[in-house]
């Protein structure tokens, strides 16, 4: 559906159109607000949150609600519930009153920034007492944040674990941005999925083929190219060759491309042989005349990642040598690296990266890709994301009001008008009960009144989510030995 076909009446789960008609009488005033709810023993302990511009910037700002939109919603309602309950007449209202612009105010955490599971994200509250419904009635749409959210936390878990294996094998983070290379376009449900999940992988790394991604954080976060590729093979491309001219696949690419980084996948019939024999022997004066900035980036795709990486390695190393980096740690020529982009998780590039450091093999040597683990392979219960009432005002009174289920202690709610704070021990904590000091409110108005408030820039938003110094994990170093080259070779 084109953007200007949109039709915001139409985007909310069919019930909710009933819901003015349940609200207690003379209500003016209905707040609430999205957390990701804390679970004990979960994988995750904090967030980063990220993709509420684009929803508020495609959908929500400007004039939403049109004469031609509420008849088109007039007549689907009364088809789909075979009576007439579609409140007509205060749509009406919203298009004479306010231009058909949505008088809603939305309060959230800057996007980009780290916040620790069961505090308040964003909340949201109608600003004209007689469209009080229209609070919950978007909240179908909204909680869809919980797509960006998960894909920006999962793709940060990735570089907590890169980042720790990288500084403990080889000193430092350099390059830390491009090693986790975004393979999970097809992977995905819709290009909006594409463009949602690929952007949220961009707050944390540089390395992608998403394009959808790249289009986005271009038209909504206002950065002309926030991530980079190279040329690449396929399976297909190979083996239109046919078997036996595996070499003269390889040669192909080598000669296209014979400036600048270019990946192979080499496992279409036998990785080990080709790294051996066709890389390592028939193509090694080839490989070998390219450079760090050219250098040859061989993929394998199939079998055990670990298993088959560390045997990759081995026969490379055997062709081309080594060295080893100032931690100790083996390298292969700067011309040579390898990317394993198939069975990707956060457990198997940690199982991955140990397994090779305890061979004695520096996270240099290698790049990963990751599809479905990043973009597809999650759900809304992924981080508990939830979108809860709190507090209401009716007869000019308000209310603090929550869910306590007897039967699931962990699904109960916030309560009263929240704010977020730094407490004095520097941590985030959520003020409940409209206790909090607004001096001291981290939650910032984004969207009042069909209006952007705040625009955030991808550049911001990367400084909001960067890694620190005490979030990278230590690993244990094997005893650094002095720099040298092993078999005459760098």
């Amino acid at each position: 559906m084109a953007a200007q076909d949109f039709n915001l009446l139409l985007a909310t789960d069919s019930y909710k159109i009933t819901h003015y008609k349940q609200y207690p009488p003379n209500v003016s005033k209905i707040y609430s607000y999205f957390e990701c709810r804390r679970k004990k023993a979960s994988q995750f302990s904090e967030v980063v949150f990220f993709g509420l511009q684009y929803l508020l910037k495609k959908y929500l700002i400007g004039q939403v609600v049109t004469e031609e939109k509420i008849q088109e919603a007039k007549l689907f309602y009364q088809m789909h519930f075979r009576q007439t309950v579609f409140d007509e007449e205060s749509w009406r209202k919203i298009l004479e009153k306010h231009d058909g612009r949505l008088p809603i105010r939305i309060k959230a955490v800057p996007e980009g920034r780290i916040i620790p599971r069961g505090n308040v994200l964003f909340t949201v509250e109608n600003t004209d007492p007689e469209f009080y419904w229209l609070t919950n009635y978007i909240e179908t749409m909204l909680v869809q944040m919980w797509y960006p959210i998960t894909v920006a936390t999962i793709s940060r878990e990735f570089k907590k674990i890169l980042a720790k294996h990288l500084k403990a094998t080889s000193g430092s983070l350099e390059g830390l941005d491009l090693k986790l290379h975004d393979f999970g376009y097809r992977g995905v449900s819709s290009q909006e999925s594409a463009a949602l999940g690929g952007a949220a992988h961009l707050v944390n790394f540089c390395s992608t083929d998403t394009v959808a991604g790249l289009l986005m954080a271009q038209r909504y976060y206002g950065c002309p190219m926030a991530g980079f590729s190279i040329p690449a093979a396929e399976h297909s491309t190979i083996i239109s060759w046919g078997r036996g001219r595996e070499k003269e696949a390889f040669e192909r690419v080598l000669d296209q491309f014979s400036s600048g980084p270019v990946s192979v996948v080499s496992d279409s019939y036998d990785i080990f042989n080709a790294c051996k024999h066709i890389w390592g022997d028939k193509l090694k004066e080839r490989v070998m005349e390219r450079s760090q900035d050219s250098c040859l980036v061989i993929r394998p795709d199939s079998g055990d990642p670990a298993e088959t990486l560390i045997e990759v390695i081995k026969i490379l190393e055997e062709c081309f040598g080594c060295s080893l980096n100032s931690m100790g740690y083996k390298v292969l020529p700067s011309y040579l690296r390898i990317i394993q982009g198939d069975g990707i998780d956060l457990c198997s590039v940690d199982e991955i990266l140990q397994k090779l450091s305890d061979e004695g093999w520096s996270a240099e040597n290698i790049f990963f890709g990751c599809g479905s683990a990043l973009l597809q392979k999650l759900n809304r219960d992924t981080l508990n994301c939830a979108f809860k009432c709190s507090y209401v005002e009716t007869n000019g009174k308000g209310m603090d009001v929550y869910k306590q289920p007897v039967t699931d202690p962990t699904k109960g709610s916030k309560r009263g008008q929240l704010s977020l704070r730094r407490n004095s021990d520097g941590c985030l904590e959520t003020i409940e009960r409209g206790a909090g000091k607004p001096e001291e409110d981290l939650l910032v108005t984004v969207f009042e009144n069909g209006s952007l408030v705040q625009d955030y820039s991808l550049e911001e938003i990367r400084k909001n989510a960067r890694l620190q110094d005490e979030e990278v994990p230590t690993l244990h170093n094997r005893e650094q030995e002095p720099l040298h080259i092993i078999n005459g070779i760098h």
